[in-house]
């Protein structure tokens, strides 16, 4: 195996060999109150800079990746799809299409800036990080899902198969397979058939990648045929290397986080984690805080912000990097926060998809949103006040950034159904629909 530290292709990520490390840093760990800690990590996640102004370009999106080094893509699209929301969360209305065309996720022209892979669950990621994730696919066989690795083991002729197909057709669909879908179980998320299963086994092992979603289908093609040539042909680091430039990333995008927040951020394993974060502590890339309310010990990325004012406003997707580990965003924000499209409708206390709201530095509220694209509207399902807010003042934020997001989408206006203690505050000043008194 080649080893490289890299650092020609992630001019963000300061690779640092095992052999220079330095001694750690004495004294005891620097302590945070747990609104210090908030602010540091809010600023991390690129919540401290104000909105562009002007026109919004591919230059403005970049820096949201740097922020977030990695946007979760999820099915759901009752709403939103969520991989577009950390950017609207971050910069506001901006065109999707500027998105679509980095990711490929369209049929016209591209400027590919971000490949798809098990980052953190299904994820785009800039394409310069994709070495850094070569080990995992080499350990597909131990690692990935157990329908993929059983296809693996007991299937390797139609595996073989289908990445000849893929040679020579691609890019190609699942569809294209030939294969029918088998009965959908009850309670199962999908009903793959097994050449589904064999070219998401394939994705997991490198062997193929996205080459675009079109109506959010992935086209499945040779990563030489879509990846740029220079990342291609890109050296592949050593695990230990890899897996440091990546607790690097979550460091710097998380600015304050326990061994669990940084393990959690692309999925490595505890024990993994804290061998690489004992070595960036060494390195004095990372600085042992003690945060208030906080169990266990913290670490601060070396250059993270510390802002004394946080004056955000924003709708957070389920799938945010600043709240998807649930743990983490209870520590943050003492919000507890789970995801109830999987509980029975009965059962669900604020609704099916259900986004916070963030102000100033605090989460203040949860609206449950769909967007009615037949009729035109985003409905506000349920809209929640969360203890210690001002309603008033959370209404009159709230409803600004519905309007603004309603009009992103292309929809008419804003409903509010009588649900949730916020909603009378919230439906008293929405905008009307556009074109009504």
């Amino acid at each position: 195996m080649i080893v490289a530290t890299l650092s020609g292709l992630m001019p963000n990520v300061h690779a640092v060999p095992a052999s220079a490390l330095r001694p750690p840093r004495a004294g005891a760990p620097e302590r945070l109150s747990t609104s210090q800690a908030r602010r540091i990590a809010l600023a991390a996640q690129g919540f401290a800079e104000p909105r562009p102004s002007g026109r919004i370009d591919a230059r403005h999106v970049r820096r949201v990746l740097d922020h977030v080094g990695v946007l979760q893509i999820d099915s759901v699209n009752v709403f939103c799809r969520s991989h577009y929301l950390p950017v609207l969360s971050r910069l506001g209305p901006y065109p999707r299409d500027l998105l679509d065309r980095m990711a490929a996720h369209t049929d016209g022209p591209v400027r590919r800036e971000l490949f798809e892979y098990w980052a953190h669950e299904a994820s785009l990621v800039p394409v310069q990080h994709q070495p850094l994730f070569r080990w995992r696919m080499e350990r597909a066989a131990d690692e990935a899902w157990g329908g993929m690795r059983r296809i693996a083991r007991e299937r390797p002729g139609l595996v073989d198969e289908v990445l000849a197909l893929v040679r020579t057709a691609g890019p190609l669909r699942a569809g294209a397979l030939g294969i029918p879908r088998p009965q959908k179980r009850p309670g199962a998320m999908w009903n793959w058939h097994d050449g589904k299963i064999a070219l998401e086994y394939l994705f997991w092992s490198g062997r193929v990648t996205a080459a675009r979603r079109v109506n959010f289908e992935r086209l499945y093609d040779l990563p030489e045929r879509v990846l740029p040539s220079d990342v291609v042909a890109a050296p592949t680091p050593a695990e230990d290397d890899a897996q440091r430039d990546l607790i690097r990333i979550a460091a710097r995008c998380c600015g304050i986080a326990t061994e669990a927040d940084l393990a959690d951020y692309f999925r490595l394993s505890r024990g993994l984690a804290r061998s690489r974060i004992a070595e960036l502590v060494d390195a004095e890339e990372l600085i042992p805080a003690a945060v208030e309310g906080w169990r266990g010990p913290a670490y601060m990325w070396a250059d993270a912000r510390r802002p004394r004012r946080v004056s955000a406003r924003a709708l957070l997707s389920p799938f945010d990097s600043l709240i998807w580990f649930r743990e983490r965003t209870e520590r943050l924000f003492g919000f507890r926060y789970r995801l109830e499209i999987y509980t029975p409708a009965d059962k669900r206390v604020y609704g099916y998809y259900v986004l916070p709201f963030l102000l100033g530095d605090r989460l203040v509220a949860r609206v449950d949103l769909k967007s009615d694209r037949q009729a035109g509207m985003l409905r506000v399902q349920s809209a929640h006040l969360e203890a210690g807010a001002d309603g008033q003042v959370v209404a009159a934020e709230l409803a600004a950034e519905l309007a603004d997001v309603a009009k992103w989408l292309a929809l008419d206006g804003v409903e509010v159904a009588p649900r949730g203690d916020l909603a009378p505050a919230l439906s008293a000043v929405v905008r009307p629909r556009r074109g009504t008194a």
